[in-house]
C-alpha cells in the first residue's frame, strides 16, 4: 500500500508530490493526460520565481525530473473515484485500483473552450487564457477578449496596460461582471466593447491567428475583426464530481476548502485550481500542494 496517493500531475500535485517525498513517504501520482497542468499551453512563462524565460513545456519536464529523482513513481490513468477503507483508499481508476493510507486531490480544471474549428491547434500561438501569463506578448498589438464576466473584465483590464487595443466580445446585449470592473475598464481609451455577438470562426494565415468572425445574434450579420491573439475567458471547468461525497463542493464545483487544504474525510485533501480560491496561478498551486502534503504527513504520523 502507497502512504499517499496524489491525484493529478499539475504544479500543486507535482509539489505535493515532491514535499511528501521529502518527507521519507511513498508517493504514487496518477495523471490521465500530460504533466504540467495548464501551463504547459504557454510557450513563455515569465512570472515563476527563479526563471526569467521558460516555456510552460521546459517547465513542467524539469519539474518532472525532479520529482522522479526523489523517489515518486508515476502511472498514466483517469482516477473515476475514491472509496474509504478502514486503511485508508481505495483510488478507483480506468485501468484498476490502487490502495494508500491518504490521497491529495490536485484534479486541477480545463478551460471552457469556444468549440471553433482549429481552436485547440492556436492555443499557445495566438489564443491564450491567462493575461497575467501571456499580456506581454501582445504589448502594441490588438487583442480581442471573449467573454463578459468578472474573469474576461479583469484579464481585459490588465490587457489594456500594454495592448494597443482590446476589443472585448460578448454575446448577451450587457456584461454580466461587477460594474467596479465595467466601469474601469471602459473609461480607458484603448477598449471597445461589443455585444450581442457569438464568435463564428478563427483568421489563420501561415499558422498565426490574424482575426475573428463574429455574427450579431439579433441579425446574423458577419464581421470580422483583425487581432493579433485572442483571450478566452467564459469560465474554467473544474472536474470534481466524482469526489464529491468525501469531499465538499461550492456552489461552482471547485472543492469547498481553505488554505490549509483540508477537506471533511480524513486522510482526504485537495490543492491547487481545483479548490475554491481567489487566484489560480503556478505559485499558489505549488503552495497548495506543499501545504496538502504536509498536512498529509502530520497525518499519517
Amino acid at each position: 500500500m502507497t502512504d499517499i496517493i496524489v491525484v493529478g500531475g499539475g504544479p500543486a500535485g507535482m509539489t505535493a508530490a515532491l514535499y511528501a517525498r521529502r518527507n521519507n513517504k511513498t508517493v504514487l501520482v496518477l495523471e490521465k493526460n500530460g504533466f504540467g497542468g495548464q501551463i504547459t499551453y504557454s510557450p513563455k512563462v515569465e512570472n515563476i520565481p527563479g526563471n526569467l524565460q521558460i516555456s510552460g513545456n521546459e517547465f513542467a519536464e524539469k519539474f518532472l525530473d525532479q520529482v522522479l529523482a526523489q523517489g515518486a513513481e508515476i502511472d498514466f490513468a483517469a482516477v473515476t473515484g475514491l472509496t474509504k477503507t478502514a486503511e485508508g483508499f481505495t483510488v478507483h481508476t480506468d485501468s484498476g485500483d490502487y490502495e494508500s493510507r491518504a490521497v491529495i486531490l490536485a484534479t486541477g480544471v480545463k478551460h471552457r473552450m469556444l468549440g471553433l474549428e482549429g481552436e485547440n491547434e492556436l492555443v499557445g500561438r495566438g489564443i491564450s487564457f491567462c493575461a497575467v501569463c501571456d499580456g506581454e506578448f501582445y504589448r502594441d498589438r490588438t487583442v480581442v477578449v471573449a467573454g463578459g464576466g468578472n474573469s474576461a473584465l479583469q484579464e481585459a483590464i490588465l490587457l489594456t496596460e500594454n495592448c494597443k487595443e482590446v476589443v472585448m466580445v460578448q454575446d448577451l446585449d450587457f456584461f454580466t461582471g461587477e460594474k467596479k470592473s465595467q466601469e474601469t475598464l471602459f473609461s480607458r481609451p484603448n477598449v471597445r466593447a461589443i455585444t450581442g455577438t457569438t464568435l463564428k470562426a478563427l483568421r489563420v494565415e501561415d499558422g498565426k491567428l490574424t482575426g475573428v468572425v463574429t455574427e450579431k445574434t439579433a441579425t446574423g450579420e458577419r464581421s470580422t475583426i483583425p487581432c493579433d491573439g485572442l483571450f478566452v475567458a467564459i469560465g474554467l471547468i473544474p472536474e470534481n464530481g466524482a469526489f464529491a461525497d468525501l469531499a465538499a463542493l461550492n456552489d461552482y464545483g471547485y472543492f469547498d476548502s481553505g488554505e490549509d487544504c483540508l477537506t471533511q474525510t480524513e486522510g482526504l485533501f485537495v490543492a491547487g485550481d481545483c479548490r475554491s480560491k481567489s487566484l489560480r496561478q503556478v505559485v499558489t498551486a505549488a503552495a497548495d500542494g506543499a501545504m496538502a502534503a504536509v498536512a498529509a504527513c502530520r497525518y499519517l504520523e
